[in-house]
């Protein structure tokens, strides 16, 4: 039936005509999109939706690469060193683990997060690999990277690991220590 027709049958407007032609087009052409090709400058087509499922989503080897050289690496080499800061790490540690591991903590299970942030998103990854790194080139202070990864939570909603009493005054003496430093 030509657009004509369907004119006259039905009392269509000229702008209703083009909103059916391409819904009619968009209908013929799921998940297919047109391309020019560099070498030949032909257009051709390529199935958008196929492209995206054959695409690697997640790398173990680069997500392997992530956690164990990058976040592991640098923060075992430029955080302080000792017994006598073990509990500053820790507590370094666990805000990193709850922004890794999608806002879980220990705390909300008895001292079991049952998530683990090795295995979390490459993107997520990325993002705490980015401060740290930002962290290693401008201050090396470790209450500034606890109040960076603090923030971190916080705008994500993800909250903060419930300690005891001793444990709760050390963490909000690093983040009071890191805000005069502003």
């Amino acid at each position: 039936m030509s657009k004509k027709e369907i004119k006259k049958q039905e009392g269509i407007s000229q702008a209703d005509l083009e909103r059916l032609e391409l819904l009619q087009r968009a209908n013929e052409k799921v998940g297919k999109q047109l391309t020019i090709n560099s070498e030949t400058g032909n257009l051709e087509e390529f199935d958008e939706l196929r492209e995206l499922v054959g695409k690697e989503f997640e790398n173990p080897e680069e997500k392997y690469n992530l956690y164990y050289v990058g976040i592991r690496r640098l923060l075992m080499d430029y955080l302080p060193k000792g017994k006598d800061n073990e509990q500053l790490r820790n507590i370094i540690y666990d805000e990193k683990n709850v922004f890794l591991n999608l806002g879980k903590k220990k705390s909300d299970n008895n001292g079991i997060r049952k998530s683990d942030g090795r295995m979390t998103y490459q993107p997520i990854m990325n993002e705490i690999l980015d401060i740290i790194i930002k962290w290693v080139g401008e201050s090396q202070n470790p209450f500034d990277l606890y109040r960076d990864f603090y923030e971190l939570n916080e705008k994500n909603g993800y909250g903060h690991e419930n300690y005891d009493d001793s444990t709760q005054s050390v963490a909000k003496a690093m983040l009071a220590l890191s805000n005069n430093r502003i």
